[in-house]
């Protein structure tokens, strides 16, 4: 134990967005009971990288007594959560391999569940009598599948020329109208800036969907709450890293699900 500079969080500012996570690449902070935590001394080397990135000012440095920092500890924990990343990007690197783009199925391997797969919407499919809004069935407008970003290729053949949605992972269960009102006529991704991990994988599918797969517009859709704000973040550094520039609309629903915001940015 020496006397250093070290990472100190103030519980009564943390929301609990999770931020400053991924900017911690010794693992030292996580998220524990809703706040943010150093939950190792030995991880944290002092430096701060986690500071910009929280919204809320909790974090800053101190110096004290304080565990020494171990590099070794840390190099095994990056060791590990490379290899981590490595095994979630294998279904992404599977889905990649396409058949020709009037096929349905767009994947030659991999889990099932990662495989990039076309269909029609089954509003698109219906007949008289069979599913309508007006009877109170609200048929699915999804036309794809995956829809997690982990799971997704960017250039997969439903990203191409399209409008897509970029919506949170709650927005669904708390829009009663999401499918007919905001994810007809769009492909579809779902994530969640608080809790998913490998956002700078996030960024670079956003970049490759602008530029590779070109698509028209970005909807980014999220709730109320302040962790949200980081979807909206990674969209706008994805526009700004790309060589196309793409138009942005943000729209923010409340817990409740009514529409809050919707506008160009």
């Amino acid at each position: 134990m020496s006397v250093r500079k070290i990472v100190k969080i103030d519980e009564n500012l943390c929301n609990g967005c999770g931020e400053c996570v991924p900017s911690c690449a010794e693992g030292a902070i996580k998220i524990i009971d809703g706040k943010a935590r150093l939950s190792a001394e030995n991880l944290c080397d002092g430096l701060g990288a986690c500071l910009g990135d929280c919204p809320m000012g909790a974090i800053t440095l101190e110096e004290r007594d304080a565990d020494d920092f171990d590099e070794a500890e840390v190099e095994k924990i990056m060791k590990k959560s490379e290899n981590r990343k490595k095994n979630q990007l294998l279904p992404i690197i599977n889905a990649t391999s396409f058949s020709p783009m009037t096929s349905k199925s767009h994947g030659g391997g991999g889990c099932p569940g990662s495989r990039s797969i076309s269909f029609n919407s089954n509003s698109d499919n219906k007949t008289d009598g069979e599913q309508s809004y007006e009877t109170g069935t609200q048929p699915s407008e999804l036309t794809q599948w995956p829809v997690q970003m982990h799971l997704i290729s960017p250039v997969a053949p439903y990203f191409q020329n399209s409008d897509v949605l970029l919506a949170a992972d709650c927005v669904a269960f708390s829009v009663g109208d999401f499918h007919r009102t905001w994810l007809k006529g769009k492909a579809l991704a779902i994530a969640c800036p608080k809790l998913d991990d490998g956002q700078d994988t996030y960024l670079k599918k956003l970049v490759s969907m602008i530029d590779d797969a070109k698509i028209n517009t970005l909807t980014v859709m999220i709730m109320e709450v302040p962790c949200c704000g980081g979807l909206i973040r990674l969209a706008s550094q994805a526009v700004e890293s790309a060589s196309r520039k793409i138009p942005i609309k943000k729209i923010v629903v409340s817990i409740r699900g009514e529409l809050l915001l919707e506008q160009w940015i």
